[in-house]
């Protein structure tokens, strides 16, 4: 009879130190789900994801009901392993239990369920949850009078218990995470979800083409140098002005001329006629307002104007889908690349590019926060209109000029020395 005790009791401790295993796992992998995923499986109809975010919407409940169990469970393993001990070694049972008790809980029954659970918290978190959703029935009671108790004491320490941080991520929270989405998500759909992110953070003084690159139609030529010029261009849409691209007079896409083109009978006022309203952009405006403002307006091209009214460029659509997708073609006119590489890391580079553009295409972090471009950086580094043949250090880029006209540099010849991470933001002539 007494061979039948100690199996039953060794059988029944063993199984307590199965629960406690299942209430440490179960912990562990509730706290450990992805709260996104979590969200996204329950939307599409997870049944083991709705009863965990069921459980996860009162996370003092649910902790409280694992907390009860495991301490139930621990403590009668506890009292059963001492009863066995001593029937086998007498009064030195108490403390040889206590030795191997506390051994076997930590092996079996916190830490390898709680690492089993961290590495798979949904394989392990989904199907206890139909238990811990009837134990937190069972143990209500308990729950709720502990509960109680322990807010009480969570008041008194001056923390308010119903009050719970936002879940909400912020932007650059969100990039780490698309960052970090790894395999999961292709690296091109992940740079286009960054590109959207860094709307926010770029105006239309950062993509616009500066007004003196800017292709328009001027209304004091005479007619035929028009027609001539309209044959021969390669944009869809054109601005209008007269004399001064201050007086801009309208912007006329080539689809609504192109029959008077054809039948030869086109006049300035049916140009005029055809062309549709300016839509004047403040520079400031950042890049996702300026993305929905196209889309309310429905326009495809904006004329940019500075704190003073005065045409400062010109920004479209294409431009700002570009800072979100990359380059969709090389521009229809220019005497080559911006940026030709040479031997030995170095680049020929057109001064008048945009510093982001440059940046973007080298990997660099020449400084984009002033000046748009090359040829604006090293004048007001240098403070002044530099000689061909003087080189500039930024950080550590060195930028070797090798051309200057009139009152701009157009070319230059740039390179890296060192690492990347070195940069700095001194600039200094050498």
């Amino acid at each position: 009879m007494g061979d039948i005790h100690s199996s039953f009791l060794f059988g029944l401790l063993v199984f307590l130190i199965v629960c406690s295993a299942f209430f440490s796992s179960s912990e562990t992998g509730m706290l450990s789900l992805n709260r996104y995923r979590l969200r996204h499986m329950a939307r599409e109809g997870h049944k083991g994801a709705r009863r965990a975010s069921e459980l996860l919407g009162r996370p003092d409940r649910l902790l409280g009901t694992i907390l009860v169990g495991n301490n139930i469970v621990n403590i009668l393993a506890a009292s059963i392993a001492t009863v066995i001990a001593v029937d086998i070694w007498g009064e030195a049972g108490i403390a040889i239990s206590t030795v191997l008790l506390t051994i076997v809980v930590l092996i079996f029954g916190e830490i390898t369920p709680k690492t089993l659970a961290a590495l798979r918290p949904e394989q392990i978190a989904f199907p206890a949850s139909h238990v811990l959703l009837l134990l937190m029935r069972l143990l209500y009671p308990v729950v709720w009078i502990t509960g109680a108790i322990s807010n009480l004491l969570l008041r008194l320490l001056g923390v308010d218990p119903q009050h719970r941080h936002s879940d909400s991520l912020s932007a650059e929270e969100l990039r780490t995470v698309v960052r970090e989405s790894g395999q999961s998500l292709p690296s091109n759909r992940q740079d286009m979800l960054l590109g959207i992110l860094d709307l926010e953070k770029v105006t239309v003084n950062d993509i616009m083409v500066p007004r003196n690159e800017v292709t328009g139609i001027d209304l004091d030529d005479d007619l035929e140098q028009i027609v001539a010029q309209l044959y021969a261009t390669t944009y869809t849409r054109l601005p209008v002005f007269r004399h001064d691209f201050n007086q801009v007079e309208g912007v006329i896409h080539m689809r609504q001329i192109a029959r008077l083109l054809t039948h030869n009978t086109l006049t300035k006022e049916s140009l005029l006629a055809t062309c549709t309203q300016p839509y004047f952009v403040p520079e400031s405006t950042p890049l996702s307002t300026q993305l929905i403002n196209f889309q309310k307006e429905k326009r495809r091209m904006g004329i940019v104007v500075d704190e003073y009214g005065e045409v400062i460029g010109l920004v479209t659509l294409e431009d700002l889908l570009e800072e979100i997708v990359g380059e969709f073609t090389s521009q229809p006119t220019g005497d080559g690349q911006e940026v030709q590489a040479e031997d030995g890391g170095r680049y020929l580079i057109d001064a008048s590019a945009n510093i982001r553009d440059v940046n973007r295409k080298l990997g660099w972090h020449l400084p984009c926060d002033g000046p748009k471009t090359l040829n604006g950086l090293v004048t007001e580094a240098l403070e002044s209109i530099p000689d061909s043949g003087v080189c500039l250090k930024i950080g550590p880029y060195r930028l070797e000029i090798l051309q200057a006209e009139g009152n701009r540099v157009t070319r230059l010849r740039a390179w890296q020395i060192g690492k990347p991470a070195e940069a700095q933001d001194d600039a200094s002539t050498a």
